[in-house]
């Protein structure tokens, strides 16, 4: 009884971050409610029997990513006034996007039927339990059946870091900056004179 209370917490606390996630004004208060979500999704992991994942999920995606995020936003200094107007203006093609994504959810549960052996699957999980842990059964699909996946998320992740990077690279003009290059290739000839001055006599 216990589990199906937590089961539906859980459930309810994921569905309301990411509606808060989605429909947050703020950038901040949208990574904060991001971030309520993936902990929801890690008590849900727990519940399925899944504790490696949870905790990956709690450690990579709240501990790294989120914080990353709320990084991004805080440095990318966004002009909120000018976001909003962006969004009402773009407010039509957001909800035909919306729409379509709904009609195709709706055709594809629309046509979703269970196995008929899928009640025998899931009392029965492969890998067993008892022959192999959970960990190890993970590390088996990534880094074996599902490889090339594996790396292409890991590129994706590459191109998004990358992406982050020069919209957060901001070149200012009254800052000084160090040109190494420059400063290797100059002559010392060139750089450095030596100025004989007499006593009595200053420097003009």
């Amino acid at each position: 009884m216990a589990a199906v209370i937590f089961f539906y917490l859980f459930a309810l606390l994921s569905i309301v971050g990411g509606l808060g996630t989605v429909l947050g004004r703020n950038p901040v208060h949208s990574v904060l409610w991001l971030i309520l979500s993936f902990i929801s999704a890690a008590g849900l992991f727990v519940l399925a029997g899944a504790e490696f994942v949870a905790m990956l999920l709690v450690i990579v995606y709240v501990g790294a990513v989120a914080v990353l995020f709320l990084f991004v936003v805080m440095m990318l200094d966004v002009d909120f006034s000018a976001l909003r107007a962006e969004t009402s203006r773009l407010l039509p093609v957001g909800l035909l996007i919306g729409l379509v994504i709904l009609l195709q959810l709706g055709i594809a549960f629309g046509d979703w039927h269970a196995a008929p052996t899928a009640p025998e699957l899931a009392r029965a999980p492969v890998p067993d339990a008892t022959l192999i842990q959970n960990t190890a059964a993970i590390g088996q699909i990534l880094y074996d059946e599902y490889f090339l996946a594996f790396q292409m998320a890991g590129l994706v992740l590459l191109v998004a870091m990358i992406g982050a990077i020069v919209l957060t690279l901001r070149h200012r003009q009254d800052v000084k900056r160090q040109n190494v290059m420059l400063q290797m290739s100059r002559d010392p000839k060139k750089a450095m004179a030596v100025i004989d001055v007499k006593p009595g006599q200053g420097l003009g």
